[in-house]
């Protein structure tokens, strides 16, 4: 049996990976609650605290004025007149991109309205598709956490080509042990995104 040569792999090569620490292993001290690093296989689990109510309430739930989805922001990479990503406000990720999509109009999942729950799907896929323009990356995940904010939003993580330890629900811990990357390389990611989501419209970093 011939193999056949275009499923021969080979270390990827972009400028991304060619910054990453490929080889070292990342410390996850600074991770809140963290166990060791995603490489090793046993976690240490940390006692179940206490479950004490009434939570606290997140930002934007008892005043839609405090809420940061609704202000205006230099780190709003694309806009339109219903949604909107920003990326690069916790300073700069390890990973290729992490950007959070939001509707303009303060609403929660439980309350968003049809034509917002309509528009969700077309802007993953244009999320999707635009962060996957960034050569170093292979897929796009896309998770909602739902405890800092009462504002509806989704978080878009690009998965790199070729990080297998990478997939699945993982992919956020390694952002946080990820060292930044510099910020040339991040602001140019951060720009091919914004052009793809603008080439279909709206308007990359409306806010600069």
């Amino acid at each position: 049996m011939t193999d056949d040569a275009s499923s021969v792999q080979h270390p990827a090569d972009t400028d991304w990976h060619r910054w990453a620490p490929i080889g070292e292993t990342l410390d996850a001290s600074g991770v809140a609650g963290s166990g060791p690093a995603p490489s090793i296989a046993e976690f240490g689990m940390l006692p179940l605290k206490e479950m004490l109510v009434p939570e606290h309430p997140r930002s934007g739930e008892r005043d839609s004025s405090e809420c940061h989805h609704c202000r205006p922001s230099e780190y709003t990479v694309w806009a339109d007149d219903d949604w909107q990503v920003n990326a690069g406000f916790g300073g700069n990720t390890g990973l290729p991109f992490v950007g959070a999509i939001s509707p303009r109009r303060h609403v929660k999942l439980e309350d968003a309205p049809i034509e917002v729950l309509a528009g969700l799907g077309p802007i993953l896929q244009r999320v999707s598709e635009a962060t996957k323009a960034i050569p170093a990356v292979a897929r796009c995940h896309f998770s909602r956490w739902n405890d800092g904010s009462a504002h509806l939003h989704m978080w878009a993580y690009a998965r790199p080509a070729g990080m297998m330890q990478g997939r699945g629900p993982i992919l956020p811990y390694w952002e946080q042990v990820m060292p930044a990357m510099p910020d040339e390389l991040m602001q140019n990611n951060l720009r091919t995104v914004a052009d793809e989501l603008a080439a279909g419209g709206g308007a990359a970093f409306p806010n600069r």
